[in-house]
């Protein structure tokens, strides 16, 4: 049986295909294209793209289409395309990247307070090890950043403006576009984390002066470890992992011929469904919003009413501990998260929604639904009824000092 097939019918047996998936901010599944597309560089052709006889060169081959699938998608140019292992990379590259390859010139970074960890650590890092200054900028009650709040925070010595496309955990959608054109103004290279938007919103990068920005595929139906980072032609920048030539000296280590070539082909895909798939997805979204605040009194919903990803619902539920109804949720089959994948261990509350001036209590009671392409209204009309009675019995048992 071909791995193709033999994958489709474990999907069939698979407990998340009985299950309600509404985790896709977390991941996506692999889509059998995606996969086909991959398949003949797991086993048939495992030769080093490196190596000089026909079958490596034919790796080759598929590695440099898969460049130029991924810069098409982007609005770039090949060569400023950066194969790596995923978003967290990504972000470390660009970040320690041009921080590093500009601190004769200045030590000061500036970023939004609800930048995913892959972001802030870095920058935490350059603070710690370097001698870097930062600059935190606070965001509005729904998650948005102001374009004057960025242009107050640049100084003289600013090297690097690092700020989301859209949130992981709210899905509130950061006006890049008017952020790139201050810092291109101001000679400041901008760094966009846009893990979670290339999934969803259009990017054009001949239209917009980004200078780097950092993707990953399993946000968008491709394999889990491969990912971009995109480096403006001119861009002042070091590689973060040095060895080998690979990459043209920009990311050291074999390539993952595989993963490339699955996450173009999902990236291709995703160019040609677009528009259909946002509608889909959206439609789902707005149920959740329209149904769940009227059926669960004490509901608050995170992020902006309107510009936010088509896939995104965030809410808040007083009285109501997070864990608690993850945990109920799961086992009446609906898989969800409190917010980014990446902290689920934590027991503090969610730094975004701290940000938003959500209180300790209330925020520790948040809950994330992501719809995605395979979600059906008959779900939404299950995970609505199920929340509601879910909610309604933690309550019940919480201490009368911890109700709402």
């Amino acid at each position: 049986m071909r791995p193709v097939a033999r994958i489709r019918e474990e999907e069939r047996r698979s407990p998340l295909k009985t299950s309600i998936y509404l985790d896709h901010a977390a991941t996506t599944p692999l889509r059998a294209e995606v996969l086909q597309a991959m398949e003949p560089f797991l086993a048939g052709n495992y030769a080093n793209p490196s190596s000089i006889y026909r079958p490596a060169q034919e790796a080759r081959a598929a590695l440099d289409r898969a460049r130029d699938l991924t810069a098409a998608a982007l609005g770039a140019r090949s060569q400023e395309i950066v194969f790596t292992g995923g978003g967290t990379e990504s972000d470390n590259a660009a970040i320690k990247g041009v921080a590093l390859a500009s601190r004769d010139r200045g030590r000061h970074v500036v970023t939004s307070a609800i930048e995913h960890h892959a972001v802030l650590h870095p920058i935490e890092e350059l603070v710690e090890r370097f001698g870097f200054e930062s600059t935190i900028v606070p965001v509005d009650r729904c998650g948005l950043v102001s374009v004057e709040a960025i242009g107050a925070a640049l100084r003289d010595d600013t090297v690097l403006v690092s700020v989301m496309w859209a949130n992981n955990e709210i899905g509130t959608i950061q006006p890049v576009e008017a952020i790139a054109a201050l810092t291109k103004a101001r000679g400041i290279p901008f760094h966009v984390d846009a893990v979670q938007a290339a999934g969803a919103l259009p990017i054009d990068l001949s239209r917009v002066p980004i200078d780097l920005l950092s993707i990953s595929a399993h946000k968008f139906y491709g394999p889990k470890g491969v990912g971009a980072l995109f480096v403006r032609g001119g861009t002042l920048w070091w590689p973060l992992i040095t060895g080998g030539g690979q990459e043209r000296n920009r990311r050291a280590g074999t390539e993952n011929v595989a993963g490339m070539v699955g996450m173009a082909r999902a990236l291709e895909l995703l160019m040609e469904e677009r528009h259909t798939a946002y509608d889909h997805v959206r439609t789902l979204r707005d149920y959740l919003f329209a149904q769940i605040p009227p059926r669960i009194p004490g509901t608050r919903v995170n992020g902006h009413p309107e510009s936010r990803l088509p896939n995104n619902a965030n809410f808040s539920f007083e009285g109501v501990h997070g864990e608690s109804l993850l945990v109920a949720l799961d086992v009446a089959g609906i898989m969800a998260s409190s917010g980014s994948a990446c902290t689920s261990g934590s027991l503090e509350p969610s730094h975004v929604l701290q940000a938003l001036g959500v209180s300790h209590a209330v925020a520790q009671g948040s809950l994330r639904l992501t719809v995605g392409r395979d979600n059906t209204q008959e779900q939404m009309e299950r995970t609505v009824e199920t929340l509601a009675g879910i909610v309604e019995r933690l309550r019940g048992l919480a201490p009368v000092s911890e109700r709402a």
